[in-house]
């Protein structure tokens, strides 16, 4: 198990080779530091497009798809972020990593639904997108369920997650959230309003920690509601963690990575703790 960038995700060695990956990026200094780090860490050949006549060359001469593209916001040829707008027009997953940034330019990738956008102004920008890199590609592993009453408030976070590459299910009630766990054990994350009328969220989470524990499954709990000790009670019925509406883009993809980073590190050691009981039985 190997640890990526500095949010301490971990990275299992899976094959990611088989992504095809274009960067769109006219700095040699850049292209270099990515595609030898996207090489190293997970055997990966990225495709670099230097103009916007590249990445127009390089989507039509090929039929496979694009796994994933990185792209500066400014592009020679596409100085006004028509590169951008030509991947995201083509539904190709897009990662910006640009130099260019204040808070409108921020509100406009959001808009325009990116995966992630990374910032060229500090030692840690190629470390950063490798692991965004990994996150996207490794994402579908996970499986998480939203459950609200609120169709348009699942409707939204359905479209986050699945930004990010998650799986996602959701439930309209609690009974079905409950019903749905019991259907589908690889669910690693709830992500639960508050207030539900069939069962609120702290009695879903009760009921979650009567049959699966936090080695097991992580739960979120989200809500509207301006009582700031919901987050408490939460956390005292088995909850892990606890968000306000509105969210912040950025702060909601940390505490879902954060959370199942938390899951797989506890997996990861006690498939080492069985293994070294396992060895030691087999030695006596």
């Amino acid at each position: 198990m190997t640890f990526l960038g500095i949010s301490g995700m971990q990275y299992s060695g899976q094959d990611l080779a088989g992504a095809r990956i274009l960067l769109a990026e006219d700095s040699n200094v850049f292209t270099s530091m990515i595609g030898k780090r996207l090489k190293e860490l997970f055997g990966i050949e990225v495709e670099i497009c230097r103009n916007f006549e590249d990445l127009q060359l390089a989507y039509d001469r090929s039929t496979d798809p694009i796994t994933l593209a990185i792209s500066n916001i400014n592009l020679p040829g596409a100085e006004n972020g028509e590169a951008l707008e030509y991947l995201i027009d083509l539904s190709v997953p897009v990662i910006v990593f640009t130099g260019t940034f204040h808070e409108d330019t921020r509100e406009k990738l959001l808009k325009q639904d990116v995966v992630d956008y990374i910032l060229k102004d500090n030692v840690f920008a190629v470390e950063m997108l490798a692991e965004s890199v990994c996150r996207f590609l490794t994402n579908h592993q996970h499986h998480v369920l939203i459950v609200d009453d609120s169709p348009t408030a699942r409707a939204l976070l359905t479209s986050r997650l699945k930004r990010y590459n998650f799986r996602v299910s959701t439930a309209d009630s609690g009974a079905k959230a409950l019903d749905l766990l019991k259907k589908n054990a690889d669910i690693g994350l709830v992500v639960t309003d508050y207030n539900m009328p069939d069962i609120d969220g702290f009695e879903l989470t009760r009921r979650i920690r009567s049959v699966r524990g936090s080695h097991e499954l992580r739960v979120i709990g989200v809500s509207s509601s301006d009582n700031r000790l919901l987050s408490a009670r939460f956390l005292k019925a088995g909850g892990n963690d606890f968000m306000l509406r509105p969210f912040i883009d950025e702060e909601f993809y940390c505490r879902v990575n954060q959370n199942l980073d938390t899951l797989i590190q506890i997996r990861s050691m006690r498939a080492a703790s069985a293994s070294a009981g396992q060895a030691q039985k087999s030695v006596a």
